[in-house]
């Protein structure tokens, strides 16, 4: 007869090696996004295309359940999400434009706000790293900015890369047991 602490041993490395296959997986798929960007900045749009239009019929389906002085409301928020994804799988291209712009905009205001929030928190230990988070995201912004609309078609594709490879190292590095 095994120990609880036993099982709890195997369950444990039965995760790690999940996790490790996980993290492995998603950093190949970054490294094919970062040598396709093109494709993953298209494929990456039409998931979002297709995120939005499920999101607007389950909220249409919500709608219809929803009592009467509130149907009204989320009739209405359903219709907007379910026209937008059919906007976005309509013309992919113009849309992969309009969502770089939008994460250039994002990126850059995130890190301004970042650049705030460290100096408010600055006698607090390690407020450099939020400063400097705040410094590489404004410049991550204005980079993409500069790219737009010339190279819009892989900056999306090529920071899904770059943000896969990094979750990816992490949840490799994560499952690695303690000794």
């Amino acid at each position: 007869m095994t120990s609880d602490s036993e099982a709890e041993s195997r369950n444990r490395a039965k995760r790690s090696k999940l996790e490790m296959l996980v993290g492995g997986l998603l950093a190949l798929l970054g490294l094919v996004a970062i040598a396709r960007p093109t494709y993953a900045t298209i494929a990456s749009t039409v998931v979002f295309g297709w995120i939005f239009m499920l999101a607007g019929l389950d909220l249409l389906v919500y709608a219809v359940r929803s009592p009467r002085g509130q149907l009204l409301w989320r009739l209405l928020l359903g219709l907007l999400c379910l026209g937008a994804g059919i906007l976005v799988l309509s013309n992919v291209f113009k849309s992969a434009l309009a969502l770089t712009l939008l994460l250039g905009i994002t990126t850059f205001l995130i890190g301004v706000v970042q650049v705030i929030l460290a100096f408010w928190i600055r006698p607090a230990t390690r407020w450099t790293w939020v400063l400097l988070s705040g410094l590489l995201g404004i410049m991550v912004g204005i980079f993409i900015w500069s790219a737009w609309p010339l190279r819009a078609d892989w900056i999306i594709g090529f920071w899904i890369g770059v943000s896969f490879i990094g979750q990816g190292i992490w949840m490799m590095g994560l499952a690695v047991p303690h000794r």
